[in-house]
């Protein structure tokens, strides 16, 4: 059977984690011979031959980051204020706009109510809740902590938002730029384009392949243009299913890690998201091998799902983290190793990367408040190139042919 599981060390240490054991004496002697005790578990319930699927279009809506850390506060209130969790479930429910979270949550509360756990029903909806959130939720059900564990979600949640946030808005400006850019280009191809290519067809003039290039493109945009404005917004909804698949989140991930500037953003959100959650999970009582499985189907970026893909199996060998950390020096700065080790060897893990934590979203502010200063000489490059090639294009037909007129 599948359990899930709280245990303590005689040095006072609590860990947690899942387990497939024959029954409870079976689990008892697999703890007793890593030196805990077993202090509570929970059977889960058998998902085979039921996996849980996401629907097509709730891969394009879904429920904020925002909307979620609300839930996890106002949860967290009314079950310290002594509101049975179904009832809890029933207020933030009467309260909440959303209605595709409504629906969730009334599902879910209707399982609670007819003996289902919570975080099982949570984890019924992995498009609404993901394996972070529903395996914190776990251990705060086991742990008897619920309440202790959603202030910790919730605080999570508003770091991930603050987070999200600040890129965003540092990409507002450059997105601007490149959509005021291809609607100009666009008016240009239409309207411009087809007026100058009537002087060379009355002249027979020859012409370089660059100038035929923007001539057929203009043409094939006049002619098509209902294609056009079809093939964007298909582009945009085919681009959003494939970050959503494996091997799309494969190439997304490869992509941002090299290219100049944004790369190290990605980092330093990425180390700063790492950090962040490692400390939650540890906090809440997760095992270091169950956090690191966590977080290798938390973090999307192909690089540090690999990462901690790696670092499961040599954490399991008693290989330190920090270790394996350090041989990532394409994704974790060497701070980041040097930071775990010092936590390892003091027993202060969870502190130590809490404050790793803050110092990279710090990181994160500054760049993101200097991103356009570093983009703007970029776009202009960008611009100029664009520009210099059609002027090319446009203008070195025309002086051929005033020179065979002279």
């Amino acid at each position: 059977m599948d359990v899930f599981y709280t245990a303590k060390s005689f040095s006072g240490e609590t860990k947690s984690g899942q387990l497939k054991v024959k029954n409870e004496r079976d689990l008892v002697s697999q703890l007793r011979a890593e030196g805990f005790v077993l202090t509570s578990f929970k059977e889960l319930q058998s998902e085979s031959g039921k996996e849980v699927k996401i629907n097509f279009l709730d891969r394009f809506s879904g429920i904020s980051v925002a909307e979620k850390m609300m839930f996890a506060r106002n949860l967290s209130v009314m079950i310290s204020s002594g509101l049975p969790l179904s009832r809890a479930l029933q207020n933030i429910t009467a309260q909440t706009k959303n209605q595709k979270l409504i629906k969730v949550l009334q599902k879910v509360g209707e399982d609670i109510q007819t003996g289902a756990g919570f975080a099982d029903s949570l984890a019924k909806f992995p498009g609404t809740f993901d394996e972070l959130f529903t395996n914190m939720i776990r251990v705060g059900e086991v742990s008897g902590n619920l309440e202790e564990v959603l202030n910790i979600l919730s605080l999570q949640l508003e770091k991930d938002h603050d987070l999200i946030k600040k890129v965003r808005g540092a990409l507002v400006y450059p997105a601007v730029i490149m959509v005021a850019m291809g609607l100009v280009g666009i008016v240009m191809m239409v309207y411009v384009v087809p007026q100058i290519t009537g002087v060379f067809k009355d002249l027979n003039a020859t012409l370089p392949a660059s100038t035929q290039f923007i001539i057929n493109l203009s043409g094939w945009m006049k002619d098509y243009w209902y294609a056009f404005i079809l093939m964007l917004p298909l582009l945009g909804v085919f681009a959003k299913f494939l970050s959503t698949t494996d091997s799309g989140k494969k190439i997304f991930g490869m992509i941002l890690i090299n290219i100049p500037v944004i790369n190290n953003i990605v980092i330093k959100v990425n180390c700063a998201r790492f950090a962040r959650i490692y400390s939650s999970l540890l906090k809440s009582g997760v095992s270091v091998v169950e956090a690191l499985n966590i977080l290798s189907r938390t973090l999307t970026n192909y690089y540090y799902k690999r990462a901690f893909m790696l670092a499961i199996k040599e954490v399991q060998k008693g290989i330190n983290l920090s270790k394996v950390i350090f041989g990532e020096k394409k994704i974790f700065p060497v701070l980041v190793p040097q930071m775990i080790e010092v936590g390892e060897e003091t027993g202060k893990t969870e502190a130590i990367l809490a404050k790793l934590a803050e110092f990279y979203e710090e990181e994160v502010d500054q760049i993101t408040k200097n991103l356009s200063s570093i983009i703007e000489p970029v776009l202009m490059l960008l611009i100029g190139t664009v520009v210099g090639f059609f002027a090319v294009s446009i203008l070195q037909p025309m002086y051929s042919v005033l020179e065979n007129i002279k």
